[in-house]
Parts: C-alpha cells; sequence; structure tokens
C-alpha cells in the first residue's frame, strides 16, 4: 500500500534534480536489480556488500559505478567509502534483520537525505520505519498481494492505493458496461468511483464527459473506494 507520506517522499525525490547519486547496499537479488537499473538509466551508482565476490561480480558485470566489500553496521566504514555523501541509499539487506536496522540507523545518522530499505516481514517493517527509513519495501508481501488480485479480479490491470479505503485502478470495461454512458451507469452513486480518463487504441481521453460510451474491452482509469472496486462486474 502507498499512503500519502510515501507519495511526499517520491515527490521530495523528483523534485531535487541533483539527486543523481545513489548507493545500494546489499547484493542479492533485489539488490543487483536496483542497482542494475540505476545504472543502467545513467546514474552514479555505490555498491557495498559484506560478501567480496558480490562486490566482485558487479564491477565485473558493470552494473555499478564504484564498489566495496565492508560491513555495512560499522558507521566509520560507510563514511570512508563515501556512502554518507549519496543523495539516496537503497538498503537491500532484507532477510538479515538485525544488520538491516543497524545499517538503515547509521545511514539516517550519517545524513544521507533519502533513505530506502527492504523489509523481510511486517514487525521489520514497523522497525525500520520507527528508525527513520524514508521508505519501505516488502517486495514478497507486495508481489504476493498483487498476485491474489490478479486472480480473484483480472479485470483490474493495476491499482494503486492511495489509502487503506481508497484507490485509483485501470480496469478493463466490463460486458455489463458495454454500449452504456458514464452518466447512464452512474458509477459514482453505485459504485463509489469516478472516471479519470479512458483509453481505447492507445489513446487517452482524460476527464472524460459523462456522456462517453463505453465499450466492452476497453480500459477506464477509476479513482474511489476499494469496496466499490470489488463491487463491480468481472
Amino acid at each position: 500500500m502507498v499512503n500519502f507520506s510515501t507519495l511526499n517522499f517520491f515527490h521530495n525525490l523528483r523534485s531535487d534534480a541533483r539527486n543523481k547519486q545513489f548507493a545500494v547496499i546489499g547484493l542479492g537479488r533485489f539488490g543487483r536489480a536496483v542497482a542494475s537499473t540505476l545504472h543502467q538509466q545513467g546514474h552514479d551508482v555505490l555498491c557495498i556488500d559484506s560478501d567480496a565476490n558480490r562486490v566482485a561480480q558487479v564491477l565485473e558485470d558493470r552494473i555499478a559505478t564504484h564498489a566495496s566489500q565492508l560491513d555495512s553496521t560499522q558507521p566509520l566504514a560507510l563514511r570512508e567509502a563515501g556512502v554518507f555523501e549519496q543523495d539516496t541509499v537503497i538498503i537491500a539487506i532484507g532477510n538479515y534483520v538485525q544488520e538491516s536496522i543497524i545499517t538503515t540507523l547509521n545511514v539516517k545518522e550519517g545524513g544521507v537525505p533519502h533513505v530506502v530499505a527492504k523489509a523481510s516481514s511486517e514487525i521489520h517493517m514497523k522497525l525500520l520505519k520507527k528508525i527513520g527509513a524514508d521508505h519501505v519495501v516488502f517486495p514478497e508481501h507486495e508481489m504476493g498481494q498483487a498476485l491474489a488480485q490478479s486472480l480473484t479480479r483480472p479485470n483490474i490491470l493495476d491499482r494503486f492505493e492511495l489509502d487503506p479505503d481508497n484507490t485509483i485502478a485501470e480496469v478493463i470495461v466490463p460486458k455489463e458496461f458495454d454500449g452504456k454512458t458514464i452518466e447512464e451507469l452512474k458509477l459514482r452513486g453505485r459504485y463509489g468511483i469516478s472516471v479519470l480518463a479512458l483509453s481505447h487504441h492507445e489513446k487517452f481521453d482524460v476527464n472524460p464527459s459523462p456522456s462517453s460510451f463505453l465499450q466492452q474491452g476497453m480500459m477506464m482509469v477509476v479513482v474511489g473506494t476499494n469496496r466499490g472496486l470489488d463491487q463491480l462486474p468481472i
């Protein structure tokens, strides 16, 4: 779930045009994927891990600008490696809870403005937030949620939760709505949702007129309650 504090975090991240330097601590599959993507996008990436083989591998694969083997629970080692000078640090240790928490605390106390940490459980996630992580990701949990939603609500292509009760979602227009207008369907009254945009043949009609006709198979972007979304025909 993404809440408003998370939205504020990403807004601050985007608003800083100088925010081009990243450090990734922990080079497992998740950390490597983050580092590789950032590097491909042209950002400077400093990679950190306690495993010398992982450090050597990212250098060999050229997915890091710099890489160092060190113990991230030691603040001095992080400082000497230049971690505290980065704009954003991603702590991808995850499965090692104690090391993850200590590293997150070290990085925040070192003055890094944006700290993203990976959690391996809900308790881990709460602890990371308590000690100051600006954004916490829980990939396994989020992937599980997404899979369950795709299996039970295949007409919902994607969703962005604003809070526990309200969501923006991409929804395939069901057969029951075919040939009817937005006004005729009374979506706000019946389902508590509003149509923000319609997409057909890869073209978007933003803020469509209430007299716009819907066609089965079209995609509509809606905002509304989770309860209302779950009541839409499949």
